[in-house]
């Protein structure tokens, strides 16, 4: 009787690179109590908002606090609201540590893994030489007192860089504009997210979250043809859309600013 070769075992799994949308906490402080008592008064209307979404906790601006910071107990208190911690960022050596020793990971300390771009603005056009003066009878041509040094009121104003978006982005997407403004040209459906630096401009209906000034430019805004968002924020002003938003700007179009520590959203009339 012949021998037989072993088999070749069979793949029962594969290791493949994969990117997740993860919602980011930022940390001001490090005392429980504090943070457990904001959660309870920012969190806690809306606290059916969140489904299990993973969170990667940045630890960027407590990093040089003294006082540890309990990440068993703030890991409870994200699960409370539906929230799973996995991995935190920016943190320093011991609390990087403490965090591995709480079965967290450590993340990156930026977020390589979304899909971004940075745009940088382009180079002002060289202006025109200027045309000689004709000449004149003996009088002298008047010239500016800086020779030119100050601002020439023929220069080019700066332009903003901008990230464009065609196509619809679906539940579980996430796009962000680092150092740049967005827009979107089609839909942003329930569960997706679109984040910038700058503004966000939404040419089609906005039914997912929107994040602008993500590093903390007050100035910008949020605006869409049909405002229905799940979530939207500020430099880090949010407001949920439960209750619903106005009819006034429901499905209208629409824009988002800060007042202040306020967020306005009012419609954009034709």
């Amino acid at each position: 009787m012949a021998a037989r070769s072993p088999a070749t075992p069979s793949t029962q799994f594969d290791l493949k690179s994969a990117s997740l949308a993860l919602v980011a906490l930022v940390l001001r402080t490090t005392r429980l109590e504090e943070l457990e008592a904001q959660f309870e008064a920012r969190i806690a209307p809306s606290a059916d908002f969140f489904n299990r979404d993973p969170v990667v906790i940045d630890l960027t601006h407590v990093r040089e606090q003294a006082e540890p910071l309990d990440f068993a107990g703030l890991a409870e208190l994200l699960r409370r609201y539906s929230m799973v911690p996995v991995a935190v960022r920016s943190g320093s050596p011991e609390q990087i540590e403490a965090a591995l020793a709480a079965g967290l990971c450590e993340a990156p300390a930026a977020p390589a893994d979304l899909p971004h771009v940075r745009v940088e603005p382009p180079a002002p056009e060289p202006e025109p030489a200027p045309e000689p003066e004709p000449e004149l009878p003996p009088e002298p041509v008047a010239v500016s007192g800086d020779d030119g040094a100050g601002e020439d009121e023929g220069a080019l104003p700066s332009v903003t860089a901008m990230l464009v978006v065609d196509r619809p982005l679906r539940s579980g997407q996430q796009v962000y504009a680092k150092n740049a403004d967005l827009v979107v040209l089609a839909l942003v459906s329930h569960g997706a997210e679109v984040i910038a630096d700058g503004s966000i401009h939404v040419y089609a209906p906005l039914r997912g979250k929107a994040i602008a000034g993500a590093t903390g430019d007050i100035s910008a805004r949020i605006f869409s043809t049909c405002m229905e968002p799940e979530l939207i924020s500020v430099a880090g002003i949010y407001q949920t859309t439960d209750p619903p938003l106005p009819v006034e700007v429901r499905g209208k179009a629409a824009q988002v600013r800060l007042d202040g520590d306020t967020l306005v959203i009012e419609a954009i009339k034709a």
